[in-house]
């Protein structure tokens, strides 16, 4: 029996993690290859090894600035969740508001953020971290409304009536079939807005911060062809955004077991 899993199980590890650390290295050994090859000068476009080189000689201080910005992405991340989480949930209870609320979701999340991190900075304070965490807030809180909603919408009208059928109350269809249906809704929209917590946070300092945050470490050394140092930097998001999607997975899959083992 064992053996008829193992060549199975081997695939879908290979599947996971080999492919991706495959492309990964082809991507990095092309890039470092054309820069080389064609001779970019270094303030256009520096090479992987240029940027491993700046990297490793600050690790500390990359990711203390790293963490600076984390905070404010975590901190929106919570914020712009948790309300769209309660918000998808009064629009199930009174469906009224869901045909107002959920179209204005999707007006203001069509807005770019470039657009609204400046009006945030000007309402908020541009270096105060309350307008980095209310952006971030903002493009978390849509995707989360709309996919929770559609998983506390998801139960069949047949399982819903026949809970009404014993007599069951309103909460108790809410925590009993709503919400265990909702699961998979709302940890795509959390590691949907994993990612974009950490651009949202990045982006937002782009236009005023504090001076140990990534995004004004980014465009202070980008102004001045710093490219080695700015995508450095960069790398450091990447890893702190991975690292932060990847404990929403591992959360999904300790949560629901049974649903991440269908789905691989």
């Amino acid at each position: 029996m064992l053996r008829q899993i193992q060549p199975g199980v081997g695939r879908m590890l290979a599947l996971t993690y080999a492919l991706p650390m495959v492309t990964f290295i082809l991507v990095i050994a092309l890039w470092e290859a054309m820069v080389v090859g064609f001779g970019i000068p270094l303030y256009l476009l520096p090479a992987p090894s240029a940027i491993w080189e700046v990297f490793a000689s600050q690790p500390a201080f990359l990711f203390r600035i790293g963490m600076t910005t984390f905070s404010q992405a975590l901190s929106g991340f919570v914020i712009g969740c948790t309300l769209g989480i309660l918000v998808a949930a009064i629009c199930v209870r009174w469906r009224v508001l869901a045909r107002g609320l959920v179209p204005f979701s999707v007006a203001s999340n069509a807005v770019p953020i470039v657009a609204l991190s400046p009006l945030f900075g000007i309402w908020l304070g541009s270096t105060s971290p309350a307008s980095k965490i209310a952006v971030v807030a903002v493009m978390t809180f849509f995707p989360t409304l709309v996919n929770v909603f559609r998983g506390l919408t998801s139960p069949t009208p047949d399982a819903i009536q026949l809970l009404r059928s014993y007599a069951a109350p309103e909460h108790v269809i809410f925590f009993k079939l709503r919400l265990p249906a909702s699961l998979p809704y709302l940890f795509n929209a959390l590691k949907i807005s994993a990612t974009l917590s950490m651009i949202g946070a990045v982006v937002a300092e782009f236009f005023g911060g504090l001076r140990n945050s990534l995004g004004v470490y980014i465009k202070s050394e980008a102004g001045i062809l710093h490219t080695r140092e700015a995508w450095s930097a960069i790398v450091v998001a990447s890893i702190i955004g991975i690292t932060f999607y990847t404990i929403i997975v591992i959360a999904e899959r300790f949560v629901m077991p049974w649903y991440t083992a269908r789905q691989r």
